[in-house]
């Protein structure tokens, strides 16, 4: 009798053992790099169909790609319901990580590429609005004309944005305006350029001179609109508030701000490198230059101090330079 009590004891223990729920384990509760991935393009987009369709998924694989990764981290991560979408804000924290994660796996497969095959393959470089119609046409032909197997996809995009989408490793190198806090980057300075004053032709072009830039009159001062480099070097230049907007009038592009300039609305600074491209084409304006010392800005090239591309980096480098 005895013998048979021990023996049901011990079967009872072996059942419940074996109903037990799998202890927690750190392999167990990783997040796959394709979750993340959805994550990231969840909070760039905050619509659902616009991140399947960059992650080229279906909908519903990445609705429930991003369910899955919130029940193994066991928080929400978005809000979301049939009109609006929202990252909360541990959500934005993880997204934050999970670009770092997703940029060095990124490193990771090109370290082995780079090693392979250096000055091949595709390389994406981003560049400012401000720089990339005067600079990237000549320097995509003689990159490729140099090395034919080097295939080059460019972005245009503001500054912030194409720092961020370098630190995540969804661009090799980008192309900026400096000042701009670049922490953390690998940074080559490339060449200073000067910024130019434009003005509406007036009936009688006056006399070749030298302006001063305390001389210029700010109240008619035209500016970019927020998140353009170029705007904030602009106020610099000329010692204003940070933000400050004299005339309020701001425009999305060069190519409006020239228009609003040859229409009387007020001034501009424009890049030495529009200028000598003959952006201005038949326009009735009038650049005029700044007497020393004159408003400028450096340009430069930017990476991730992790690039595994740095034959790449150094090769444009010097085509820009």
């Amino acid at each position: 009798m005895i013998n048979m009590i021990d023996k049901t004891d011990k079967t009872s223990k072996a059942d419940k053992a074996s109903r037990k729920v799998p202890p927690f384990t750190s392999a167990s509760a990783l997040p796959s790099l394709r979750q993340l991935s959805y994550l990231v393009a969840v909070a760039d987009r905050l619509n659902f169909t616009q991140a399947a369709q960059d992650c080229f998924v279906t909908q519903s694989t990445l609705s429930s790609g991003l369910k899955e990764l919130e029940r193994t981290l066991g928080a929400a991560l978005v809000e979301r319901d049939r009109q609006h979408v929202l990252v909360t804000p541990l959500g934005r924290k993880v997204v934050e990580r999970s670009r770092e994660l997703l940029g060095s796996a990124r490193d990771l497969v090109g370290i082995v590429r780079a090693a392979a095959a250096p000055m091949t393959g595709l390389l994406r470089l981003g560049a400012i609005p401000t720089i990339a119609p005067f600079m990237l046409p000549q320097l995509v032909r003689e990159a490729r004309a140099r090395h034919p197997e080097l295939k080059l996809a460019l972005r245009e995009d503001r500054t912030a944005t194409l720092l961020e989408r370098l630190r995540a490793a969804e661009l090799d190198f980008a192309l900026i305006a400096l000042p701009y806090d670049t922490s953390g980057l690998l940074v080559r300075e490339l060449f200073v350029e000067e910024l130019w004053l434009v003005t509406r032709m007036p009936e009688r072009p006056p006399a070749p001179r030298r302006l001063r830039i305390s001389g210029l009159d700010t109240e008619r001062l035209l500016l970019l609109e927020e998140g353009h480099c170029l705007r904030e070097h602009t106020l610099e230049a000329c010692g204003l508030a940070e933000r400050a907007n004299p005339s309020g009038i701001e425009a999305t592009s060069l190519v409006t701000l020239l228009q609003m300039v040859e229409s009387g609305l007020g001034d501009a600074l424009l890049p030495q490198m529009a200028i000598d491209s003959g952006f201005l084409g038949r326009a009735s304006v009038l650049p005029q230059r700044f007497a020393p010392p004159a408003p400028t800005r450096t340009i430069a090239l930017a990476a991730r101090q992790t690039t595994t591309r740095l034959a790449e980096f150094e090769f444009l480098a010097g085509l820009a330079s």
